[in-house]
């Protein structure tokens, strides 16, 4: 007979596998099954296994014990990978049921085997138990007040450390009594924050905590906990449920700033049209208990939901990189959820693909859910397909624990337990705190409409406080009168802050992260017009062009690649210098000055038309090889990344890198300019109005190819209208270059100026090789930005028609000119559309005073473009004659042939009023 065979069958070769491969390689099989192995002697005689019964002796006895003995771990592998699914984690609501249940029965076990011991206990670290101290042990840790999802982990060392983790007092909260009074203390400070709140503002929206206090002592318990990891700063995402409480209770703000914006009183800074009380950020720094000083960051969000958290973590990525490349664990950043919004938000996706990846990682995210079972009115199962909101952890394999909000000290206890795991393991961790929402999505709204026996029975629901406080009474560490006394002196302190409040005329607005801005100023539209400084040293742009030009003689590269390396220092030395020339020339001096430079987007490493191969690959292993980094001992760092298929992802993460960096040049490049319609809200919420609703400056740079080559509708317009649309008075740049001088200058402009505005370039694509569109190096040395081009090829005098164009579009309208020979049509590029040089517009008309008819060539739809935008910002627009293609719904045709009939209309137009293609 095998001497498996006392198994059923079922499970005979899993387990034959499984044991001959632990007898080889105890290591080799997964902590949980060594512990059985090792707690047992399939050899020994106390199981029948001796020789005569493996010849084919009776083994009845030996089949039901160790049959049993493997139903036992089966129902511990039960309690571990389903147990979440029946905790007592829901305060207002009854579990939905889940079958099969974990009753002994669905494991081939009987309440009579109860009593039995089982050897099973070893995998738990308890040694032989009975099945009944078994379940208790495996009830407490897996079905209280917390539920842990773990099990679909793939690594065996992180599921042993949870494991063992658990195991520690059963997974239940072990605090002092010092320590739960001061869990008391600030869950008293939640509920009376709201409390006072809703009795002073009757009506006024605030998205109360209520029903999710114990959010204020986890987050409390963590920063204290994080200064012992050496932690240095937190940043931190939310949306606004709670808002108010955590920047009071948690981040420090003056409960007497917070009234004054309840209070709706103007800014004491004009040009500052601020946000809602619950949109803004802030930033403290907080000495814990210990004596280490965190600083703490919250950052400011618009109310689409989870936008802030990809920002938090460009913020974070930003902080590491720059303060502690060593240790990147010692920022940290926090992004709170809804749950409706963690579960219906693509957003989420995104940004929890990046949290592995080396362009994006941040050493792990801390991601909470303030679980209120309900979206705004829509219940939780109208709202999501999986079962839990958290489902999307699954993703990156993160460990998800799901606890009831009532519970005050698991609510501390798993808090700790997932900043053990970050930091222990550098990943993602994610805490599902059910609790309910006590008002309706804002406290002006009825929730009895739609939820009536939820509502019935919250109203009737204690608040986490008075539980919690009934607890500690219960265990003879307070009395009644100990929480009366918390309350009435929390509260006096906010009487004194609502009367300090009522004496103040204006609401003063603090700047988020005002260390990192401290040296930058504010400026006007009028400033951003004056010229900055951008020429360097001829000397400069030699070394960077030698370094950039010389690949490492070791190694194997493929010919094209040597020869267009090379081919750098020709154009230098041929003084004809290109488009990839002039981005890389002003990423490698803006090095040298010590800058740090970070480009990132789809597949820009090599650039999607092949232009920039800022890192080159090894022929034979593909090593990276950044010519950027070799520039010198003591320059900036040059960072690049391909990133993942995400724009409203990545334009988020870097625009929160720029915000927190603000001397670092932060570029996003789309693969083709519209493709950044996929991050609309970005620009819409952060990038053009951060400034006016948070006093927030931002220098991220967007690169965005533009240009009508017959690639059809998706491949053509970068939708400039639609920046042009979001610009007013001093929000943004908005430019579209025709040299790779004034490339290299308006880069370089970027960072030399104080100050920092959001900066869209319109690239081009054919332009990249067009052997016109090349600068001297005096250019790039001695000149600077020119927001207006003029046409220097001909005599003022002889001009009839002065036409104003952007872009790639000069080029095509000079060659048809040449092929014309008309010396009386000139040529003027605006090269910066925003904010519009309108006066060197206007030096321009008055030049050409003998022209009978000004143009405004474009080669977009009438209806798209830069035309409009002309008219609202320039009154003589209203004058020029506009020449462009028909207004259409697409910005250009598919067919390659319709395509070019349109483009040829538009230039024969422009040398030519009498074809006129526009009605």
């Amino acid at each position: 007979m095998d001497k498996y065979s006392f198994l059923n069958a079922a499970h005979t070769a899993y387990f034959a596998d499984l044991y001959d491969q632990y007898l080889q390689n105890p290591d080799s099989v997964e902590p949980s099954w060594r512990a059985f192995f090792q707690g047992y002697d399939f050899g020994s005689e106390s199981y029948g296994l001796t020789d005569s019964v493996a010849e084919g002796g009776s083994c009845e006895h030996v089949s039901e014990n160790v049959t049993k003995e493997f139903q036992v771990l089966q129902l511990i592998e039960g309690y571990r990978t389903r147990g979440h699914l029946f905790t007592k984690t829901n305060p207002v609501r009854a579990r939905r049921t889940y079958e099969p249940t974990l009753a002994v029965e669905n494991f081939g076990l009987s309440q009579s085997d109860m009593d039995t011991t089982f050897s099973a206990g070893n995998v738990l670290g308890l040694g032989t138990q009975s099945l009944r101290n078994i379940i208790t042990h495996l009830e407490k840790i897996y079905c209280h007040s917390i539920g842990v999802e773990y099990m679909y982990i793939r690594k065996p060392e992180e599921i042993k450390w949870i494991q063992e983790k658990l195991n520690i007092n059963d997974n239940q909260p072990n605090f002092s009594t010092d320590e739960k009074k001061h869990i008391l203390k600030k869950l008293n400070e939640a509920v009376s924050f709201e409390t006072f709140l809703h009795t002073k503002y009757v009506g006024q929206k605030r998205f109360s905590l209520e029903g999710g206090e114990s959010l204020i002592p986890a987050l409390d318990a963590l920063i204290e906990k994080a200064s012992e990891y050496d932690v240095k700063e937190f940043v931190m995402g939310m949306a606004h449920r709670g808002r108010l409480s955590t920047l009071t209770n948690i981040f420090g703000k003056s409960a007497k700033d917070i009234f004054s914006e309840f209070d709706g009183k103007d800014y004491e800074q004009e040009v500052f049209d601020g946000d809602v009380k619950y949109h803004l950020g802030w930033t403290s720094d907080r000495v814990t208990e210990n004596g280490k000083k965190i600083n703490l960051n919250i950052a400011p969000n618009p109310s689409h939901l989870e936008t802030v958290g990809a920002v938090v973590e460009g913020i974070a990525r930003a902080k590491q990189d720059d303060k502690y490349p060593d240790n990147p664990s010692q920022v940290l950043p926090i992004v709170v959820h809804g749950d409706a919004a963690i579960a219906g938000q693509g957003l989420v996706y995104e940004i929890i693909q990046m949290a592995q990846l080396d362009g994006y990682k941040t050493n792990g995210t801390i991601h909470i859910v303030v679980n209120n079972q309900i979206g705004f009115t829509t219940n939780y199962l109208d709202a999501r397909s999986s079962t839990y909101c958290t489902d999307i952890a699954k993703v990156t394999l993160s460990p998800v624990l799901h606890v009831n909000a009532d519970d005050a000290e698991a609510v501390v206890h798993a808090m700790l337990f997932a900043l053990h795991f970050r930091m222990k393991f550098k990943r993602d961790v994610f805490i599902d705190l059910l609790g309910y929402r006590k008002y309706g999505h804002n406290e002006g709204d009825e929730p009895r409409f739609t939820q009536p026996k939820l509502y019935k029975a919250i109203s009737k629901h204690q608040n986490p406080r008075d539980i919690y406080a009934a607890k500690l009474i219960s265990e003879g560490i307070i009395d009644e009168s100990y929480v009366q006394k918390l309350e009435e002196d929390y509260k006096n302190k906010l009487e004194e802050n609502l009367e300090d409040s009522r004496k103040e005329d204006k609401t003063e607005i603090t700047p988020f992260m005002q260390n990192e801005w401290e040296n930058y100023i504010s400026v006007d539209e009028d400033k951003m017009m004056k010229p900055v400084d951008t020429t360097c040293s001829k000397a400069d742009l030699e070394k960077v062009t030698k370094v950039i030009s010389t690949l490492p003689e070791d190694k194997k590269f493929i010919r094209k690649i040597e020869r267009l390396i090379e081919s750098r220092q020709t154009m230098f030395n041929e003084n004809k210098l290109d488009w990839a020339m002039g981005e890389h020339l002003a990423y490698g001096t803006l090095l040298l000055d010590g800058n740090d430079v970070r480009i990132s987007g789809q597949d820009v490493e090599r650039g999607t038309f092949s232009h920039r191969h800022a890192v080159v690959k090894v022929e034979d292993s593909e090593e990276e090889i950044i010519l950027h980094n070799q520039l010198s001992d003591n320059q900036g760092k040059f960072f690049i990344y391909n990133s993942l298929l995400s724009e409203y992802g990545v334009v988020g993460f870097d625009y929160g890198y720029a915000m927190a960096s603000p001397k670092t040049l932060t570029i996003w490049e789309a693969q083709f300019g519209d493709f950044s319609n996929g991050a609309q809200i970005m620009l819409d919420q952060y990038i053009s109005a951060a400034e006016d609703k948070w006093k927030l400056q931002n220098g991220l740079v967007m690169l965005l190819p533009h240009g009508y080559e017959g690639q059809g509708a998706e491949h053509s317009s970068a939708r400039m209208e639609r920046y042009l649309q979001l610009c007013a008075k001093d929000n943004m740049f908005v430019a579209d270059c025709t040299t790779p001088a004034n490339m290299f200058h308006i880069l370089r402009r970027q960072v030399k100026a104080n100050y920092r505005k959001p900066l869209i370039i319109f690239t081009p694509k054919s332009l990249l090789r067009n052997p016109k569109v090349v600068s001297t190096v005096d250019e790039f040395a001695n000149g600077s930005f020119q927001e207006v081009i003029d046409d220097t090829g001909i005599k003022a005098t002889d001009i009839k028609t002065l036409v104003f164009v952007t872009g790639k579009f000069y080029y095509d309208l000079e060659e048809e000119r040449e092929n014309l020979n008309r010396k009386d049509v000139a040529l003027v590029r605006i090269e910066q559309l925003f904010p519009l040089p309108t006066e060197a517009i206007r030096g321009i008309i008055k030049k050409y005073k003998n022209a009978e008819e000004i143009v405004w060539a474009q080669e977009e739809p009438r209806n798209m473009g830069a035309y409009s935008h002309m008219l609202m910002h320039l009154d003589e627009a209203k004058t020029f004659r506009a020449v462009s293609r028909r207004p259409y719904g697409a910005p250009a045709a598919g067919s390659s042939v319709r395509s070019k009939k349109r483009h040829k209309e538009v230039i024969d137009f422009v040398f030519d009023k009498t074809k006129n293609n526009q009605h």
